[in-house]
């Protein structure tokens, strides 16, 4: 075992231990519920222009579903083997040490999650509520607030409630999208042609001017839509026999979003070619969900879409402060963070300051407007982080030959080297057409240095 996962004695030891309560129904419920956000309804115009043809834009997203499947493959060997709160921060330890695993948590902390959860509640109360209700830029800003602290103050009174409220939201968006494409299929007057390129107007020209520039671009908002299946892991320490349900909940959270994304983007196509998707000018660009489903069943359409993906954004938000506080405990009660964020609350049995550090820090950045720009900063970053657990499995295969793993990767060793090597091959994307954007992301995580060696010489 890492020696500097060892705590000081004493450290919290009249703290309760946080209870395996959740289901294998709960973990599912985790992984659809952070995948589908609002980018299935808008982002599959944009991976069209990037590529060209709607041959190649479903590739994109089969692609991005199967290397974020290889993930999860292998995210499942290191929760079965390593099943404590903390998921990706644990993972990053055993393997590489307290630092690297540290700085994840700090970025996760700082910009990923607060941004994510700020992100969503501003687009809850600015681009979606308004179909419904007319509010004023500070009447907007109280709602963002006010939804974020509904949601901290669900998981706050215990996690059953916050998985409840997640495992809800999650069926309502999943059956939700799954009726959209069902009423686009049957009711709008599309065409099947649209899925090849044989005719004009389903084809364009790639915005990069190169098809292979132009699918990695595509492949990093497909991977945005595809992004959290990897949360789930965060609230390991929380689910009855992880070993098991941890592996078998992220294989089929995974699979299920894949197949609905791909039945999605079919249904969008069928409606629209993507020479007409791509038009920056029309409004198809930046809502194809909405001017799909108006085409199938009229205006209503736009409201129903509205309602549906404000549904989908609480589900979320609610995910993120349901995990995310779960590496900040795990952090905390390494001695690498506040250690009032490792207490458990006595009767909820929850990491409750953890979920309060969260949420009032993501309604700061709300009120602040800085967390869009923040946010971008990362994607750089995160591919690393990604890459480097993915790439610990293997590197436990070997450092760690003495634990049980009871879920070993399918396909190993190729699954995982093909997931590294693809977020190498995105890091470094990024790094050359996001110059400033990644190099900002780098300063975020090294400004982290310092204040680990704070805490670990605190810690001392």
């Amino acid at each position: 075992m890492n020696k500097e996962k060892s705590i000081s004695p004493g450290q919290l030891s009249s703290s309760p231990e946080l209870p395996r309560v959740l289901g294998i129904f709960s973990i599912i419920g985790i992984v659809i519920g952070m995948m589908i956000g609002s980018g299935i309804f808008i982002n599959p115009p944009k991976v069209a222009k990037d590529v060209g043809t709607p041959e190649l834009m479903l590739l994109v997203w089969v692609v991005g579903g199967i290397l974020s499947f290889f993930g999860a493959l292998s995210l499942s060997e290191l929760g079965a083997a390593f099943p404590q709160a903390g998921g990706i921060y644990i993972y990053l330890q055993e393997a590489y040490g307290s630092l690297i695993a540290f700085l994840f948590g700090w970025t996760l902390f700082l910009v990923i999650d607060s941004g994510s959860v700020a992100t969503l509640a501003v687009a809850f109360s600015t681009k979606y509520l308004p179909f419904f209700i007319t509010l004023s830029p500070w009447e907007s800003k109280i709602v963002s607030i006010l939804l974020i602290a509904a949601l901290a103050t669900i998981n706050y009174l215990g996690v059953k409630r916050g998985a409840f409220l997640m495992n809800f939201l999650t069926t309502i968006k999943f059956v939700a999208l799954l009726g959209v494409s069902a009423i686009i299929f049957i009711f709008a007057k599309g065409s099947a042609s649209n899925f090849l390129s044989s005719s004009s107007s389903s084809v364009a020209q790639p915005a990069s001017g190169s098809v292979l520039a132009g699918f990695g671009v595509a492949l990093v908002a497909a991977l945005w839509a595809y992004k959290g299946w990897e949360s789930a892991s965060f609230s390991a320490g929380e689910v009855k026999n992880p070993e098991k349900r941890l592996p078998l909940g992220i294989f089929i959270g995974t699979v299920l979003v894949i197949i609905l994304y791909l039945l999605a983007n079919m249904a969008y196509l069928y409606v629209f070619p993507t020479g007409q998707m791509v038009d920056e000018s029309s409004s198809i660009y930046n809502r194809v969900a909405a001017e799909a489903m108006k085409v199938a069943i009229g205006p209503v359409g736009a409201s129903i879409i509205a309602f549906i993906i404000l549904f989908s954004i609480t589900g979320a938000a609610n995910g993120h402060l349901l995990t995310g506080p779960r590496v900040y405990y795990a952090m905390a009660k390494d001695g690498l963070f506040f250690k009032q964020i490792a207490k458990v609350h006595p009767k909820f049995l929850t990491p409750h300051i953890s979920i309060i550090a969260l949420a009032v820090w993501s309604s700061l950045l709300c009120l602040t407007g800085t967390f869009e720009q923040l946010f971008t900063y990362v994607v750089f970053g995160l591919w690393i982080f990604m890459g480097l657990t993915v790439a610990g499995v293997i590197i436990l295969r070997k450092k760690r030959q003495d634990i049980q793993r009871p879920y070993k990767t399918w396909g190993y060793p190729v699954t995982p080297v093909l997931f590294v090597l693809s977020a190498l091959y995105l890091s470094i994307n990024s790094l050359i057409n996001t110059f400033w954007n990644s190099f900002a992301g780098l300063a975020i995580i090294f400004v982290g240095i310092p204040v680990y060696f704070y805490w670990k010489t605190k810690k001392k």
